[in-house]
């Protein structure tokens, strides 16, 4: 494709605030077309993961931007919640001098189908297709009839296509056809089961093994697991054969970059003459705090010699190096701050649990920022528009007011309510370091206890002197904050309900 240097590249996945492998596939496409130097910046974020999606613009410099969902259908997600969450018009959008262009999702790509047919080969190697049923399961739902139309696409062309199989089905965990029939809806010798979905996580590892007759009961997740399958698996007198999900396959960066060159394409947009963008504010504005001595951000400081970084948790700054496992590469900085010291997955970056006993040292700016980007996602970001003065903080009623679904009903906690969340959830000392910076609604601050997270105290490690740490903002109320607030909000209607 061509080269799209002027522009940055955001792909948006679900996420997960229990299972780490959620996020996991995208993390690796973006890695990989970074490393490509295809675009000016690449970003991700999430549904249920940091950043969110109104954070990440925060994230990029670039005036072009490139959004790929890392979906599988044009369901409810892609037309409905990522476009309400990201502020988009249409296909085309143009806001605060920026221009977005929304890309349609992976999984209808056409390209899939070279993706599934090298997936099932891999999982059956040597194995005829002519003596093989293919099936392809999704999870089926009734929220948007499209959820289902890329599997069924998917499953024509293949079977059209004269690919060989004896025979490709579609199957649904939660419709029919259902997967857990697949040995009365196939009748090969041998059945190769492809997850068609993004990632492997509750869904491919625990429940369709469950539905397959693969586990009695569900296992652990993946990234717990030595071993992801043993194949084939003798069943119902047939060789079946388990594939990872779809959306884990290293090919899928190239169906992301697809879906652009296709959205370039069908707008006819040329990025050829298009003039090279001004330097960085990012990194430019993070050398200038760091020289202003700001060498700390949440549980991180930052020592600088010789145009070189070397990064420590805060409480090893004294330690001698040789006592610390070494890192050199950004993206270390991401598993690092994966778990916290007792291996449980921490989905809120911010949280005071960054594990200690690592350094990591990085040759430049670039590979800094990259690096406190998957630390403490879009804080440098959020930082400099605040300085700045446009950081646009959204108000806590704005948005439980826009939440759709099972969540509409969150902005029906009251006012004391919403203090009393937010000072309990939000406690700087043992759960987030971030400052908020957004009020109640346009014509009132948060309401005690809340007003402790306002001032300058949170944003950073409890301590540390403010000129001496880059802020840890919150600009919008995380999900976490929206699912306590949908709990309670349902615990004052069937209070009133109840005689």
């Amino acid at each position: 494709m061509n080269s799209h240097t002027h522009a940055a590249l955001i792909i948006v996945g679900h996420g997960s605030t229990l299972n780490p492998d959620s996020s996991a596939p995208t993390h690796r496409h973006a890695d990989e077309i970074r490393q490509r130097g295809l675009f000016r910046e690449v970003a991700c974020c999430f549904w249920k993961e940091e950043p969110s999606m109104r954070e990440v613009y925060e994230s990029v410099d670039s005036e072009v931007i490139y959004i790929v969902p890392n979906f599988i259908s044009e369901g409810y997600f892609c037309q409905q919640v990522l476009p309400r969450e990201l502020r988009l018009d249409g296909p085309v959008t143009q806001r605060d001098g920026r221009t977005i262009h929304y890309c349609d999702p992976v999984g209808i790509h056409p390209n899939m189908t070279r993706l599934l047919l090298q997936r099932a080969d891999e999982v059956a190697p040597g194995v005829p297709r002519s003596e093989t049923s293919l099936i392809i399961v999704g999870h089926g739902t009734n929220l948007n009839d499209n959820s289902t139309k890329a599997i069924q696409d998917q499953v024509r062309l293949i079977s059209e296509g004269g690919y060989g199989f004896a025979e490709v089905i579609d199957t649904y965990m939660e419709e029919a056809p259902l997967v857990s029939d697949w040995h009365t809806l196939t009748s090969a010798a041998n059945v190769v089961v492809v997850p068609f979905f993004i990632a492997d996580g509750l869904h491919s590892f625990q429940d369709i093994p469950v539905l397959l007759g693969m586990e009695s009961e569900p296992g652990k997740a993946l990234s717990q697991m030595e071993v992801f399958r043993h194949n084939p698996i003798a069943m119902h007198g047939r060789s079946l054969y388990y594939s990872s999900a779809i959306g884990t396959e290293p090919l899928m960066a190239d169906v992301i970059l697809d879906q652009v060159h296709d959205f370039d394409a069908k707008h006819g947009i040329s990025t050829a003459g298009i003039a090279q963008p001004p330097p960085d504010e990012l990194k430019t504005a993070l050398a200038a705090w760091l020289l202003a001595g700001r060498q700390v951000i949440g549980q991180v400081h930052i020592a600088e010699v010789g145009g070189t970084f070397t990064l420590r948790h805060l409480e090893d700054v004294s330690l001698p190096a040789e006592a610390l496992t070494l890192y050199t590469c950004p993206s270390d900085a991401r598993d690092i701050a994966r778990n916290d010291a007792g291996g449980e997955f921490r989905p809120i970056k911010t949280a005071p649990t960054l594990i200690r006993g690592w350094r990591l040292q990085l040759p430049d700016l670039a590979s800094l920022q990259l690096a406190l980007e998957f630390f403490y996602p879009a804080a440098i970001g959020m930082a400099l528009a605040h300085e700045n003065g446009c950081l646009q903080p959204v108000p806590l009623r704005d948005l439980l007011g826009r939440q759709t679904g099972m969540y509409r009903f969150a902005n029906g906690i009251t006012d004391s309510q919403s203090g009393e969340i937010i000072g309990s959830f939000c406690k700087t000392d043992t759960n987030c370091l971030r400052r908020i910076v957004w009020p109640l609604d346009s014509s009132q601050p948060l309401p005690p206890p809340a007003t402790a997270k306002l001032g300058h105290e949170a944003g950073q490690v409890p301590g540390q002197a403010p000129g001496q740490c880059i802020p840890l903002l919150c600009m919008e109320a995380c999900n976490h904050i929206v699912s306590t607030a949908r709990k309670v909000a349902r615990e004052n209607f069937e209070s009133k309900a109840t005689p």
